[in-house]
């Protein structure tokens, strides 16, 4: 199995706000008073243009679907946590703890992939755990060595664990299971989704292992990371609020681009990014209000695509 994609789909938003659904437990969110709705979504928009431009701009094939205004979905931006295609046509398709994101979940997406030439084979569904309150959101949830079929997945309220484990079997994934925490006004507070915290490459893994309390579970993680061969890119929890660690890597025309923000590149240190270029190139886009506002980075915003080709 491959670990990275040359396609991916990505949603332009029209109503993009703050989401006061998702902002009780992801703490990046933040509200930008000064600015008109209209004017945050005209951003929103903006950045994300700019962003298909430069993916575009390198050979990375992307399949853009505008959202609708009606139903609400303030965060469709952020599709990676609803979808996830398989190199066997399988889609999985994933509960969501905000019950306005449930919404974003459109089958004629799914229809737009095949008509780009993809096979879909067989919908993997979950979302009925959303009746009994259990949500695992997608790859914001799981981040997944394709390569070597395991899981990685920080337990939050947004990742249960029973759900992670039937995904693993139905996916033929062996779970890395662990918690993962971020200091808010002083406490210790479960970090929403695993990909704000690590990213796996094919050949690295971007990671803040001080995230991991628990000294077994950081060893176990960095463990399971080094026999599989990555080198690790350590990220302090710093970094972490500039989303040095929602990346993600892709592949373009002639080489791989590790996709992030202005912002993650810029909190990076010299020594990061020089350990990230042995392995990858790096190619940034300017974030800033989607960042702000949503409470997600790069990453959140592409679903890759290793659905087969027809």
């Amino acid at each position: 199995m491959k670990q990275i994609t040359d396609t991916i789909l990505m949603i332009r938003p029209v109503a993009f706000r703050m989401n006061e659904q998702t902002a009780v437990n992801n703490y990046y969110q933040k509200v930008i008073d000064s600015l008109l709705p209209a004017t945050v979504n005209a951003k929103a928009q903006a950045e994300f243009d700019a962003f298909v431009e430069k993916l575009k701009a390198v050979g990375v094939n992307v399949i853009v679907v505008d959202d609708t205004l009606d139903p609400d979905t303030p965060d469709s931006v952020f599709p990676n946590n609803w979808v996830s295609f398989h190199e066997n046509g399988d889609v999985a398709l994933y509960p969501m703890f905000a019950e306005n994101r449930r919404a974003e979940r459109r089958e004629e997406l799914l229809d737009v992939v095949e008509d780009h030439g993809f096979t879909i084979n067989n919908i993997v569904d979950y979302t009925s755990a959303e009746e009994d309150g259990y949500f695992l959101e997608g790859t914001g949830s799981l981040v997944l060595d394709r390569e070597n079929h395991k899981a990685y997945c920080a337990l939050s309220p947004r990742a249960d664990e029973e759900l992670m484990i039937e995904f693993c079997e139905d996916f033929e994934y062996n779970p890395v299971i662990f918690e993962a925490f971020q200091t808010v006004d002083g406490e210790r507070l479960p970090i929403y989704h695993t990909n704000v915290m690590m990213c796996i490459g094919s050949t690295f893994a971007v990671i803040c292992a001080d995230c991991i309390d628990d000294k077994k579970e950081r060893k176990m993680v960095l463990e399971n990371l080094r026999k599989d061969g990555k080198e690790i890119v350590l990220l302090t929890e710093a970094q972490l609020n500039h989303f040095a660690g929602n990346m993600l890597q892709v592949q373009g025309a002639d080489k791989s681009y590790l996709v992030m923000s202005d912002a993650a590149k810029q909190i990076l240190t010299k020594d990061q990014v020089a350990k990230l270029e042995k392995h990858t190139a790096i190619l940034t886009a300017n974030l800033d209000t989607i960042e702000a506002c949503g409470g997600g980075s790069a990453r959140c915003m592409m679903a890759e695509i290793f659905s087969p080709k027809k």
